[in-house]
């Protein structure tokens, strides 16, 4: 072995180090996952020189990585038999700015922004990792190149570095890095197979840990679709997802443009927030050339996607030095949208080619698309459209979607009429359905607290107006009316109406006779054109100050063809004190199901009232 030369590293190279060291990485641990992505490289570099090269040093040895930890010496070691580095090599990558673009980021760094500093696959920068733990750090190499001897480079990464001839050194790297007594966590096999399991899982080349193999599941996304079978697919679902159930639905697919794509995307077996879990985390893992960047990245998918799993890898990214965050985040937001619009677009043909596996998906997941057509603008229209709803006009349990409701559509028609409830049964009893229903007027029923935010929030579709049928501004007095035989004349009707409006005082906003009652004898309409009777419901339950305590003031609607109308208008000229009780009685059996009434102690002593004088 030659006598060691001592060298001082480049200015920029000592300021490059004192930014990895203190600065730059969060974590010290990811200084494993730079070093094998560099061995990756190295290797990857080498499957290229020998399909031009005719003769490579010590060409029979594996394409892998090889680590090895011991913590009775507290070291790390890694060994790739790649391309290798000569003498002067070792100089330019490791001791001096060289073409790599480190002085570029250095400029930027001092600039405060980080632009064009992608260096993933440089052997550089990422390499420095390794003294936010090392003491010293030691590099064997033996080029590619016959004629090259090999070497050793080391330094504690105080300012200088030597470099010597080293015989016996097998072709590509081999990095010893002497830990810090406080960093010899490292050391332990336990710890670096977790950093590796997390990190580099899908590295190319084989990743062996003192013998053991430790990334045994493929890059399924890399891989063409037509040659994985499905058990595959589960098993790289569960191995990423980090689960025990089988996806549901899965969309693998590539792009070119706008960006370079592979995506793997699972969608659970079931959703954990139906079962009053914690909200769920994104879980979309974000890769570039299979080297894991961020594992939960919040910005890759916008929040309403939050339930799916997968995996995306794009190599148009260009990343900060440390790998750890992306920074431009325009080219984030335009994968996003990519991302976005080929899952909804997927979403689309499930529905259309596969309709009883889109109605499962969409009974377990489609409240994040509710939640998506509510609060996101940029995919309203396209997710509205994957809505589903049931319908007066469909048998229970056959959802439909809002497309099938237009195409369905009365001539002249321009609503969209939908009804909030906790179930078909409840809206099919009660009033505001009559009218409707005897009008062949179709009515989408909504049961979800979500429903009615997605209404009021949308507006509309296909340019009809999304309005719920029972909103006073439902007008169907152009429509056919119902048979008037045994109701009370116009008359009667009115002066019916005007005694109403005198009796109930200011609980009523307005007394009328309907046009949509057919079997019930009387509903009430809510009069605040701000907040629903649902949504009213709602604030109070959160005990909401914008709720109120005031009782809510309604339109009062009567039935004159109902018995209990015409009863009502006889006993209110013979016995005036009775018909009060019936009247005030009638508006409540309305407020209730309209889910307006908030106190029903005044009714109950109602009732008793009223049974006293029964017999």
């Amino acid at each position: 072995m030659s006598t060691p030369q001592k060298f001082e590293f480049q200015t920029e190279i000592r300021q490059l180090l004192d930014i990895v060291i203190h600065s730059l990485y969060t974590e010290k641990e990811i200084f494993v996952r730079e070093l094998v992505s560099n061995a990756s490289d190295a290797l990857e570099k080498l499957r290229h020189l020998q399909l031009v090269e005719k003769e490579i040093f010590d060409d029979r040895l594996p394409s892998e990585i090889n680590l090895t930890t011991d913590d009775k010496a507290r070291t790390f070691t890694i060994q790739d038999f790649g391309v290798g580095m000569t003498r002067a090599e070792l100089i330019e990558n490791l001791g001096t700015i060289a073409h790599s673009g480190s002085k570029a980021f250095l400029k930027a760094l001092s600039e405060g922004e980080a632009k064009n500093t992608s260096l993933i696959g440089q052997f550089g920068v990422g390499f420095y990792s390794a003294f936010m733990v090392a003491k010293r750090v030691q590099v064997y190499s033996h080029s590619w190149r016959l004629a090259e001897p090999g070497h050793v480079w080391q330094s504690d990464g105080s300012g200088e570095y030597t470099i010597e001839e080293a015989e016996g050194q097998r072709r590509g790297c081999k990095i010893v890095v002497e830990l810090k007594d406080d960093c010899t966590e490292f050391s332990l096999a336990s710890k670096i197979e977790d950093i590796l399991k997390r990190y580099s899982s899908f590295v190319q080349f084989p990743v062996n840990l003192n013998g053991k193999r430790v990334n045994t599941v493929q890059a399924l996304w890399l891989r063409g679709k037509s040659e994985i079978k499905d058990e595959e697919y589960t098993e790289f679902y569960k191995f990423q997802a980090n689960a025990f159930d089988t996806p549901r639905l899965r969309l693998h697919f590539s792009a070119d443009a706008p960006l370079a794509i592979n995506a793997l995307l699972f969608v659970p077996e079931d959703n954990p927030e139906r079962f009053g879990l914690a909200r769920s985390e994104p879980e979309v893992a974000l890769y570039c050339r299979k080297i894991l960047i961020d594992a939960r990245p919040k910005d890759l998918l916008p929040e309403w996607l939050r339930f799916l799993r997968g995996v995306v890898d794009s190599e148009d990214l260009p990343l900060n030095i440390s790998r750890e965050t992306t920074q431009d985040r325009a080219l984030i937001a335009k994968l996003s949208r990519v991302l976005t619009r080929r899952f909804i677009k997927f979403l689309e043909e499930e529905a259309k080619d596969h309709a009883d596996s889109y109605k499962e998906f969409y009974r377990r997941f489609g409240v994040y698309l509710k939640e998506g057509a509510a609060l996101d603008a940029t995919y309203k229209d396209e997710l509205m459209k994957l809505l589903r709803y049931d319908s007066s006009l469909t048998k229970a349990g056959e959802p439909t979607g809002f497309a099938d409701y237009v195409s369905r559509m009365k001539e002249g028609q321009k609503e969209i009429y939908y009804l909030v409830g906790p179930n078909r049964e409840a809206i099919e009893a009660g009033p505001y359905l009559e009218g409707f229903r005897a009008r062949n007027l179709e009515v989408l029923f909504c049961y979800e607290n979500v429903d009615e935010y997605v209404m009021t929030n949308v507006h509309e579709f296909d340019g009809k107006r999304l309005l719920a049928a029972d909103h006073t501004d439902v007008k169907l007095e152009d429509l056919p009316k119902p048979p008037a035989e045994g109701a009370l004349t116009e008359e009667q009707t009115k002066g019916l109406v005007a005694w109403l409006k005198e009796t109930l005082g200011d609980r009523v906003a307005e007394v009328k006779a309907s046009e949509r009652l057919v079997d019930s004898p009387a509903l009430a309409l809510n009069a605040d054109k701000f907040m629903s009777p649902h949504m009213r419901r709602l604030m109070k339950a959160m005990k909401t100050e914008d709720a109120g305590d005031t009782p809510p003031r309604v339109e009062f609607q009567i039935n004159p063809r109902h018995p209990v109308i015409k009863h009502l208008a006889a006993v209110r000229e013979t016995k005036p004190e009775v018909a009060k009780l019936v009247a005030e009685q009638i508006l409540d059996n309305a407020l209730i199901a309209a889910g307006l009434l908030d106190d029903p102690q005044k009714m109950v002593a109602r009732i008793y009232k009223l049974l006293e004088g029964v017999g």
